[in-house]
């Protein structure tokens, strides 16, 4: 399974997967429709799933142009989404599987950025492999998404369980935000080496024009700030030792940073 990462918007990243022994492709939040045409025009490939995460507009706004361009695609997302993505098809629940050319993937439930999302991850399938999990956005580089529907509660919980995940999986979030979230972190974790080491090589890749997904597990739970609510030193930055409360506190200072 290929994975091919396309800009959209102005900070969105839609993933083409592609099975090059079946000539068949699958698309990730589709924000627009012209990238991911104008990728599987150059694969000559048949365009065969839509994954959606959640149903905000940047994630499903290319759904009916790639229905009417491929009437056979089936288009999934969450069970709760149920009437908000853009023909759906299958109703997806925490533990379903969904396939993907010869890659079994499995539905994560992660409810905070919005009351209904999903993740997708795909386990590496031979030892000395990685797995790869498209999170939308419930777990960005260096951050976390907004809560739009969800409870901070319900993110903790949510990034607790993508957490569990083997450190060497690869985070395929959506969106480019990853220099402004290392600039916040470093508000509330200014000693943490790493991230500064992390900030440095950060800077030097978006100063070159160059993506910064996907990242690793391993890197977030070590300088993603919301990955960190446990820590002293990001606690004493909120005032708080809950881990709920001091999550809560560091997304609103971020909302506002």
């Amino acid at each position: 399974m290929q994975i091919i990462r396309l800009h959209a918007l102005s900070d969105n990243y839609i993933f083409v997967l592609y099975d090059k022994t079946q000539n068949v492709a699958a698309v990730i939040d589709p924000a627009q429709a012209d990238p991911v045409l104008q990728q599987i025009d150059r694969l000559s490939a048949k365009l065969v799933a839509i994954f959606n995460t959640h149903h905000h507009y940047d994630h499903i706004g290319a759904n009916l142009q790639l229905i009417e361009k491929f009437p056979g695609v089936k288009v999934y997302g969450g069970a709760e989404d149920r009437g908000r993505i853009p023909g759906q098809q299958v109703f997806l629940q925490s533990g379903d599987r969904v396939q993907f050319a010869d890659r079994m993937g499995e539905v994560i439930f992660v409810p905070g950025h919005t009351r209904a999302h999903i993740a997708y991850y795909f386990p590496p399938e031979k030892t000395g492999e990685v797995g790869e999990l498209f999170c939308g956005d419930t777990l960005f580089a260096g951050g976390c998404g907004r809560l739009f529907e969800g409870t901070p509660q319900q993110m903790v919980d949510s990034l607790q369980k993508l957490a569990t995940l083997p450190d060497s999986t690869r985070i395929w979030c959506a969106h480019e935000y990853t220099l402004k979230n290392l600039q916040f972190a470093l508000t509330v974790d200014r000693e943490n080496t790493e991230l500064q080491k992390r900030y440095i090589e950060v800077q030097a890749v978006r100063q070159r024009g160059e993506a910064t997904i996907p990242s690793v597990l391993g890197i977030e739970k070590c300088t993603n700030p919301f990955l960190r609510y446990s820590q002293p030193t990001v606690q004493l930055a909120t005032k708080s030792q809950d881990a709920v409360q001091t999550f809560a506190r560091l997304r609103g200072m971020r909302d506002k940073f």
